[in-house]
């Protein structure tokens, strides 16, 4: 049984773990939360030299590891290493990525599986040169609202220099890859029309996935994915409620000084691209010469040191597992390369 893909792309803090929770609802797609396997293991690649039946082995070893290791756990999906190397055709992280995520649909016998790893847009080139085929979903937000929902958040950038170039590259990426693709491999929806016309955007999401439509998708609130998803973390305790129909606009009341300045001069092309109005007139482009970038480089490392030392110990120790995997892959480089 081959399962189809799907892979929603764009920046974090746009919605995607609400759109992954809805079509989690439905029989035919099985969405887990993301480990972010390529995204995590695609700059570790090196450490495992060629890969050979033994380094690829190794490989397998640790990113199902890492997956069995997620804060938010794959209810239902038993990944077994040995299996998984057994059903590879290639030694690839791809392969990997994809005999995981199809584990996940054929547990659940769903027709899809669906990955919200969204930065793995930037591995577009490596996942169409591979040959899955997946259907894209392109989920985006205004990036002056994203990056409010980063500044609170344990991950991601802090200084809103920062935030607005990861959005504006993330969606300078996902037009890149739009623009490469037949119209019947990519979906774009705003996070703005998903929050105040769900029904209408669901339906036709479903439609483009070739899936029946369920009112029930939109009580996921009541779903043991959402409730799991939201105990793991702070920053997904929104997964709980009904949606939110007016979480938009939220940095012209929490942007501070020069924030949203600094973030116009960085995004402003890509924000019009994608219909959203600027607010500031005649910016000052010297608020992104190389003088202050140096200032905002120190500032932003400052700042996610600052958001882990205040972080909720729960939602610590649920990252536990993963950095423990990650440092003990680090440390063991040296045994493997030749």
């Amino acid at each position: 049984m081959t399962n189809t893909g799907i892979q929603i792309i764009g920046t974090q803090r746009s919605g995607s773990n609400l759109l992954r929770v809805i079509l989690d609802q439905s029989a035919e797609i099985a969405s887990p939360h993301p480990p972010h396997i390529l995204v995590v293991f695609m700059p570790l690649l090196h450490l495992y030299g060629k890969l050979n039946s033994t380094s690829y082995k190794i490989l397998v070893n640790d990113v199902v590891a890492y997956v069995n290791a997620n804060p938010v756990p794959w209810e239902g999906v038993l990944l077994n290493a040995d299996e998984i190397y057994e059903q590879s055709t290639r030694y690839d992280l791809l392969e990997i990525n994809r005999l995981v995520y199809e584990q996940a649909a054929i547990s659940k016998g769903a027709k899809y599986w669906c990955c919200k790893s969204m930065a793995n847009v930037h591995y577009a080139t490596e996942m169409e040169d591979f040959g899955l085929n997946l259907k894209y979903i392109y989920l985006y937000r205004d990036g002056r609202d994203v990056a409010c929902s980063f500044k609170k958040a344990i991950v991601g950038e802090k200084h809103i220099y920062h935030l607005a170039k990861q959005w504006s590259e993330d969606q300078a990426a996902c037009l890149k890859l739009r623009a490469s693709l037949p119209a019947e491999r990519f979906f774009a929806l705003n996070y703005e029309t998903l929050i105040t016309e769900p029904e209408r955007v669901i339906k036709k999401l479903c439609l483009y996935l070739d899936i029946a439509y369920h009112p029930d998708m939109l009580k996921f609130y009541d779903s043991k994915t959402s409730k799991l998803t939201a105990a793991a973390g702070e920053m997904w305790s929104n997964l709980e409620k009904p949606i939110i129909s007016n979480n938009t606009g939220k940095f012209l009341d929490e942007f501070k000084g020069d924030d949203l300045e600094i973030f116009e001069l960085v995004a402003g092309d890509v924000l019009r691209e994608l219909d959203y109005e600027l607010v500031i007139q005649n910016a000052d482009v010297s608020l992104i010469d190389a003088d202050h970038i140096a200032v905002y480089d120190k500032e932003n490392a400052i700042l996610k040191k600052e958001a882990l030392r205040t972080a909720r110990q729960s939602d610590l120790d649920n990252r536990e597992g993963q950095a423990k995997i990650l440092k003990e892959i680090k440390e063991r480089a040296t045994i493997i390369l030749p």
